[in-house]
């Protein structure tokens, strides 16, 4: 177990629209978020980016100049934040995300370890979107971990499903990635995990001993109790607008900073301190 929780601010995710929630957008929207983050009590900011044109605030930009632009106002508002980047994209045309990476070297980047069909139902039966495939195949996930390699970024393996996690630890079995690799539990995707605190034992005999782990818990109230106990357990805490907009006693929140406070609380109630960025760059090994 973790004596200290890492905690992470998921601070705006991609697709909802800015028009219908407060989600920060721009550059300066983004660095304003992640100083509420960190004064709550977050070390690590996952950043999407998005378009910058008006109207288009709602769709995903992987254009490096918009990347570049976004991290350094997040690094200059909060200089000792650890900015973990997203990579991922559907299908074959994954140049924009390595692109960014390399424009902006953040110290942590997501690294979607497996496929999944990525599916929604509405209550009439119908389909949320048309059904899609997350691609994520071994060949694409070799080659963000060499760009991440390249730029000195840890990745964190993003797991939505258990066999998922399986696939991590033969990635490090067949040397495809050296040394302890970091886990994300993904919960809560509607055709993935479900954000279940019984899941959790099983996932943790599943990963590799001593590999440090985090949950990422998406949709409203529900998700509180898993939250709890993977702070519990020991694992590391991640929140923000990007996987709710809700508290657990079902209040909507506008800004990431109570979503984080009360993940703080919940580490505090189990007996933990929350670390701080140096901290977690220590646990992390992010440190030379």
């Amino acid at each position: 177990m973790s004596d200290k929780a890492i905690i992470t601010c998921s601070i705006t995710g991609v697709l909802t629209d800015p028009n219908q929630h407060h989600v920060p957008v721009t550059p300066e929207q983004l660095a304003q978020e992640a100083r509420r983050a960190y004064d709550a009590g977050a070390s690590v900011v996952h950043v999407h980016f998005r378009r910058q044109e008006e109207g288009k605030g709602h769709l995903p930009s992987w254009d490096p100049a918009v990347a570049r632009a976004c991290v350094d106002a997040m690094r200059a508002a909060c200089p000792e934040l650890i900015i973990n980047q997203t990579t991922g994209v559907v299908g074959p045309d994954y140049q924009g995300p390595l692109d960014c990476l390399r424009a902006t070297r953040p110290e942590m980047a997501a690294c979607n370890a497996g496929s999944l069909n990525y599916l929604k139902t509405r209550s009439n039966g119908s389909w949320a979107w048309p059904p899609m495939l997350f691609d994520n195949q071994p060949a694409k996930v070799q080659d963000f971990l060499d760009v991440m390699a390249e730029t000195g970024t840890l990745p964190e393996f993003e797991c939505f499903d258990v066999g998922i996690v399986r696939c991590v630890g033969m990635y490090v079995e067949t040397g495809m990635y050296r040394g302890l690799p970091e886990y994300n539990f993904v919960m809560g995707v509607e055709s993935g995990m479900p954000a279940d605190p019984d899941l959790l034992p099983i996932l943790l005999r599943l990963k590799i001993k001593d590999a440090p782990w985090q949950t990422t818990l998406i949709g409203r109230s529900e998700i509180w109790p898993t939250h709890l106990r993977t702070a519990e357990l020991g694992g590391h805490l991640r929140s923000g607008l990007e996987d709710t907009f809700y508290l657990p006693d079902g209040s909507k929140v506008t800004s990431n900073a109570p979503l984080i406070e009360q993940l703080a609380r919940y580490a505090r109630d189990v007996g933990r301190e929350v670390a701080t960025p140096r901290e977690a760059r220590q646990m992390l090994h992010l440190v030379a």
